[in-house]
């Protein structure tokens, strides 16, 4: 049986519902009729017209129709039509062939070919491809990553499987807001990781590093060590740093494309400016240039026979070891703060700095015993005052 013709939708008055009508038609699943009820309501200037239900199937009435019109002008639900075409694409979304092995290809291209990205695909071949490359987001389950997360915690660091899986949750998170494939069902668990390692050199250690940075002959790899500890620069803005972005009038360096993502300011300490006095000008437009005059990529050899003269232990990594020195000095001075600390070494987030809070026992001594003097003073003068009331 076709629908009927139109019919108005009357409230309990009689009165029309504005934009709201049914058709007869036939009864869903049993024998017998039922109203078809519709709405029409415009939108961007254009007459819509949607069905929102059916009489006895949907349990649809005059009012309930209307009631839906009203969320559909208001943008809360949406028409028929919005609903197939959102299914479909949900569908297309669930069904295209889209395993980890393309996220990453997609994923690479949009991304910066830096010193991280290489770490990211050095993790991706070695780690990640042979587990999930060939698999859909749809056919990794919580049991599989377990599994992986465990192999790699008995032969790797905590830190190390933090960094796979965090690649694994990254490509499909990727691939997701990019419409390529489905969200993850399940979280992933990330191993614990512990961030607070004493990296910082001893007295000891830093003389002898010192004299060994004196006393090498390469013509850039002991003055990075030094900028490195005198200002607390990471390697990469150590690596990137051009002339024009130090401001020897001003005395201040700016930071190019540091970790945080943004650039940095930070200044140039009288320490610092003597090591860039002595750094060789070349025609490049870097302070410490790689081959060619191109930008430097790496000085791990050179920094290394440096840290084997030194004495240091083989574990150190020189250069943020240096940079951990520069910040627990500097806390361990009674003079800076962990916010200013922050902005000196560019830390993301606060949070990053709670390895040196214990550093700084003695200013939180000092503000402690200050605070407490203020009470005592402030109870001393209210006692004063009440004695003052009482004579």
């Amino acid at each position: 049986m076709a629908a009927s013709k139109k019919n108005k939708a009357l409230n309990p008055a009689g009165i029309p519902y504005t934009g709201v009508f049914y058709r007869v038609g036939q009864r869903v699943g049993k024998p017998g009729t039922e109203k078809i009820y519709y709405v029409t309501f415009k939108r961007d200037g254009k007459k819509i017209e949607t069905k929102v239900g059916r009489q006895y199937l949907d349990q649809m009435t005059p009012a309930r129709a209307n009631q839906e019109r009203m969320k559909l002008i208001d943008g809360i639900s949406k028409t028929g039509k919005e609903k197939r075409l959102e299914k479909a694409a949900k569908k297309e979304v669930e069904n295209s062939k889209y395993p980890i092995n393309r996220l990453w290809e997609e994923y690479a291209k949009q991304r910066p070919h830096n010193d991280n990205f290489k770490k990211d695909k050095n993790r991706y071949e070695k780690y990640v491809k042979p587990h999930f490359g060939k698999k859909e987001v749809h056919e990794i389950d919580p049991l599989s990553v377990d599994r992986i997360r465990l192999k790699y915690l008995k032969t790797h660091s905590p830190q190390t499987t933090k960094h796979i899986l965090a690649l694994l949750k990254r490509l499909i998170n990727f691939g997701a807001k990019k419409a390529l494939c489905p969200t993850l069902p399940f979280t992933i668990e990330m191993p614990k990781v512990d961030n607070i390692k004493d990296d910082t050199l001893s007295e000891d250690q830093l003389k002898a590093l010192l004299k060994a940075i004196e006393e090498d002959d390469h013509p850039q790899a002991g003055n990075i060590m030094l900028l490195a500890l005198f200002t607390g620069m990471r390697r990469g803005s150590l690596f990137n740093l051009k002339w024009s972005d130090i401001d020897f009038e001003r005395g201040f360096i700016t930071l190019r494309d540091p970790k945080s993502g943004k650039d940095d300011i930070i200044p140039l300490n009288d320490q610092a400016r003597a090591v860039l006095d002595s750094q060789t000008k070349t025609v490049s437009v870097y302070v410490f240039p790689g081959r060619g005059g191109k930008k430097r990529t790496n000085a791990q050899k050179s920094i290394n026979e440096i840290k084997t003269a030194a004495g240091l232990p083989k574990e150190t990594r020189p250069l943020h070891s240096l940079r951990h020195t520069f910040a627990s000095l500097a806390v361990s001075s009674g003079e800076i703060d962990l916010y200013t600390l922050q902005r000196l070494t560019t830390h993301k987030t606060f949070a990053m700095l709670q390895r040196y809070a214990h550093l700084a026992d003695k200013r939180v001594k000092q503000g402690g015993k200050a605070a407490g003097d203020a009470i005592a003073r402030a109870i001393k003068c209210d006692d004063n005052s009440k004695t003052g009331n009482l004579k």
